[in-house]
Order: C-alpha cells, then structure tokens, then sequence
C-alpha cells in the first residue's frame, strides 16, 4: 500500500514492515511527501503488535535518497530546518523496534542520515556514503553521532571533503553490516530481519537499549543499567519458554511477557 505517492509500506511475513521511497525519478530526495509518508510508516510500525522489524529502502539502482530536494528547499527558502523536520528515529520519532535499512545506491546527506538512524544497515555493491552540505552550504547536525561510528579522522575527511565513501570502505570500517548485489539487496535484509523476528521479543527490544544506552555511559553505570534493564526479561514467561522449547527440542512459542 502507498501511505504517500512517495512511500510504500508492505507486510512481510506478517512482522516484518518494508518502507520504501518511492521518488526514483527524483532520486528518492526528500521532499513533504517523503517526510510525511515516513512519519505514518514509523507511526504504523510501532503501533502495530504483529509488526517486529522495519526494513528501510527505496525504489530504483542508483539512488537510495540524494538527501533533500533542492529544488523545493530553495523554492521555500529554508534557512534553519526545526528540528522536527524529518522524521528521525531516535530523535524526534520514537521506535522500539529493531530498524534496517537497505540501501541501493547513494546515500547523500539527508540520505544518509536515514540510513544512519536504523539500527543496522546492508548496502548494495555500487551504494556510496556522503555528507555533502559543504557543498551547498547546508549544516549537518544530524551526524553527531558518527563520532562513535567511525573514527575521527574518517569523520573529518567525510564532512570536510564531502566526498562520498564506497559502501566496501565503510564495511571494512564496521559501519555497514554487509555489502550484496544489488539483486540480492532486499532478500539479505528480509534474511536478517527473520532471523531477528524469530528471537524473542522482549530480549530484542532490551538488548536494542543496552547498545544505546552503552554508548552514552560509562562502564560501571552501563553495567548496572543493564542489570537493571534486563531484570523484567528474566522475570517473563518467555525466559522460562526458551530453555523448556530448547529441551524438548521444539521452536519457542514466544508469548511477548
């Protein structure tokens, strides 16, 4: 189904929800349409119990998204975007679900700012990375937090030069998870997601906060907020399903408490 003319959204599995631009003709760039179609994507993923995974991609070989339509920034003349502009998960849109994005093709700016906000990311052999607001004088705030994605100087040389990175060098760098044939893309994220869905939810949802909320603490009171995180896991009916399943030699019938 189409939540815009820009944004489709299909049920996969009956878990698994794949969001895809629609704007190849455009790039994928972003524009209201995008902007909207993304909100009530995210909106539907979390609302919807049934729906365990999101898969982020777009339509098209060459394009995942070129970042913000130009031609419509320039038309509204934006000066400082609110930061409830975009719909960016973690930020101004609020997801529990483990998110994957697909790219095929470039992801330039903004673009790569929705890659950045899944929480795991496949790229196509010929997908390429960049940060290129210093080529039209835009401003990148949204790319904080690849301090704790990359190294230093790869940040500096990315939002310096604007330059694009090959989706083999950020794999070598531990940024992207794996590199595929494009033709291939789709079914290797689809692979993933399965195999995320098939776990048990309630530990998937804490062991997606622990990694975030690792990386904004230090050792010790990462630990204890862990332990403390994980307590309502143990508690469940699913940690006594898993072991009982795992006996009796059977797939867990995971109940979500």
């Amino acid at each position: 189904m189409n939540l815009t003319d820009e944004v489709k959204f299909e049920v996969v599995d009956g878990s698994i929800a794949v969001v895809t631009i629609d704007r190849p003709e455009r790039r994928n760039a972003i524009n209201q349409g995008v902007i909207q179609g993304l909100r009530q994507a995210w909106q539907r993923l979390e609302e919807d119990d049934n729906l365990l995974v999101g898969i982020l991609t777009a339509t098209g070989d060459k394009a995942f998204c070129a970042g913000m339509d130009l031609k419509e920034a320039a038309a509204t003349q934006l000066k400082v975007p609110p930061r409830d502009m975009f719909p960016v998960l973690g930020d101004v849109i609020h997801v529990s679900k483990p998110t994957i994005a697909a790219v095929n093709g470039v992801a330039l700016a903004g673009g790569w700012l929705f890659a950045q906000m899944c929480d795991l990311c496949i790229a196509s052999e010929n997908a390429a990375f960049g940060i290129t607001e210093a080529k039209v004088g835009r401003g990148m705030p949204w790319a904080s937090p690849l301090s704790q994605m990359l190294p230093q100087r790869i940040f500096m040389e990315v939002v310096l030069t604007a330059r694009p990175l090959s989706a083999q060098r950020l794999y070598d760098l531990g940024y992207v998870n794996a590199v595929v044939p494009l033709d291939q893309l789709l079914d290797s994220a689809l692979e993933m997601a399965r195999g995320i869905a098939a776990n048990a939810p309630l530990t998937v949802k804490a062991a997606r906060e622990l990694v975030y909320l690792s990386g904004e603490m230090g050792r010790s009171a990462g630990l204890r907020a862990a332990q403390h995180l994980f307590e309502s896991v143990y508690l469940s009916e699913d940690a006594q399903e898993g072991p009982r399943a795992f006996s009796e030699k059977r797939a867990p019938q995971w109940q979500g408490r």
